[in-house]
């Protein structure tokens, strides 16, 4: 937690965003495993935690944009939980610890809206992604189940957006200690990879590291030798010679800010030639995106430039054919790379996803377009200092969707169907990810170092795995 004048600020500056009414936080409850006392690792909802800083469950708040008021609503401890958890401070003394002067039960907070709601008064409440929330808007509010992404309140979700978006020098920080950690995972795992390992054994160190050192994992580990599949969870292979290991896994730090990290190494330790030449394309690309990514671009332009260099690397290996420029424009090489660039990062490893991605990564200037791969670009419009994002390009062979594409007519004149039926369809893919910061005039990657990133560097770390 930061000090209380900066929860006093952040919640001055909101209510001069959105108009009039009440502004309705709601914070997590936990949530049960298999029964109610065995509940999963709790983690307080970002924008209660942004504007209030109590990480703990079964909170609430009210701003009053008319008098100003601030309330917290939450139960003080009864002798039942003083003795499983210990003496525990009052509800008055945490909201005071934060700047805010009111506190009432819980079960005012119904009373309170209600109240406000028959005055004719706007209540104003942010996209629910809990099942418990949405059945207090339900019960407080009767918006159906249904309606509440469309009834939640779009000013202040762009109120909200538009003070996350652009990190402080303390958010900064917490990132770059987030990074460090992910570091650690990272590197750990590229030095203990063996052939003859479960992918689980590295899954397990890297989630050790993230708890030993921070939180939690900032999102489920993605360690797969199946890395033609994105979001691969599955963690049963064995660590087989000739295979590549896409490891996407980042770290939440103990002021829950988050880093994000994939890299791509071989399981012997050594590249062949044909994933070298891939992964030299990705790693190019990579670098690209930061030697460009700059205040006054777009991150479209990012994702565009990084896709023309991708383009002409494959190309260059015979797997596209024609003009780059063409290519792109054409969205050939989204069959390759079927996601955008990066997104935003921040207290989330998605930052205010649960908002909405056209709110954050988007504006009334810069809309998503509709085309496959770049409609998946989750950050679009300008970029500004202070914006946090990813750099992960990708290339994967999915014999799935080539297959489609091909049976479909797709973008028939620029790929070469049979060379990628003959020699890619067991490839798998190669993902290689940063996270920036954008600065005043360019940007600089987040955390202490940088992880190995040439095919280089990689299988100098790993030489000595096997021994």
């Amino acid at each position: 937690m930061f000090a209380k004048e900066v929860y006093i600020n952040r919640r001055n500056v909101l209510k001069t965003k959105v108009g009039s009414g009440i502004l309705l936080f709601l914070g997590t409850g936990e949530a049960a495993v298999n029964y109610a006392g065995n509940a999963y690792r709790y983690r307080q909802d970002s924008t209660f935690n942004y504007y209030f800083g109590l990480t703990d469950p079964d909170l609430a708040a009210i701003i009053d944009l008319e008098s100003g008021e601030e309330i917290i609503f939450g139960n003080d401890v009864d002798i039942d939980d003083i003795i499983w958890m210990g003496p525990q401070p009052l509800i008055s003394d945490k909201a005071a610890s934060v700047g805010v002067s009111k506190s009432f039960p819980f079960a005012e907070l119904e009373k309170y809206v209600s109240r406000a709601k028959a005055q004719g008064r706007r209540v104003h409440f942010l996209p629910p992604y809990r099942y418990r929330n949405m059945i207090l808007l339900n019960q407080m509010l009767g918006v159906p189940f249904d309606r509440m992404r469309a009834e939640a309140s779009e000013e202040f979700i762009k109120a909200v957006v538009s003070m996350r978006l652009i990190k402080e020098q303390r958010e900064i920080e917490e990132i770059d200690k987030a990074c460090n950690i992910g570091y650690a995972m990272h590197f750990t795992a590229m030095k203990m990879a063996r052939l003859g390992m479960v992918e689980q054994q590295l899954v397990g160190v890297m989630e050790g590291i993230a708890v030993s050192e921070g939180l939690m994992p900032s999102f489920p580990t993605i360690l797969s030798q199946h890395g033609e599949t994105l979001h691969n969870h599955k963690h049963d292979g064995i660590l087989t010679d000739g295979k590549l290991i896409v490891i996407d896994a980042g770290a939440e730090s103990n002021t829950n800010y988050c880093s994000d990290f994939t890299r791509t190494i071989p399981s012997s330790g050594k590249f062949t030639t044909k994933q070298k030449e891939i992964y030299d394309i990705v790693s190019a690309a990579n670098n690209l995106a930061q030697s460009v990514a700059r205040p006054g671009i777009t991150y479209t332009e990012v994702h565009q430039a990084v896709s023309r260099l991708m383009a002409q690397g494959l190309i260059n290996l015979g797997i596209l054919k024609g003009d780059p420029d063409e290519i792109v424009a054409a969205g050939a090489h989204s069959v390759f790379m079927p996601h955008g660039l990066g997104h935003n990062m921040g207290m989330d490893v998605h930052d205010m996803e649960d908002l909405g991605e056209d709110y954050v990564g988007y504006d009334d200037t810069y809309r998503r377009s509709k085309q496959f791969g770049l409609g998946s670009l989750r950050m679009g419009k300008m970029l500004e200092p202070g914006h946090v994002v990813t750099d992960e390009p990708g290339i994967y062979f999915i014999p799935a969707l080539i297959e489609k594409w091909k049976k479909e007519g797709i973008n028939t004149q620029y790929i070469n169907f049979p060379l990628l039926e003959k020699e890619y369809y067991d490839f798998g893919g190669i993902r290689l990810e940063d996270d920036i910061l954008i600065t005043e005039k360019g940007c600089r990657l987040l955390g202490s170092k940088r992880l190995p990133i040439t095919t280089e560097d990689v299988e100098r770390e790993m030489a000595d795995n096997s021994l």
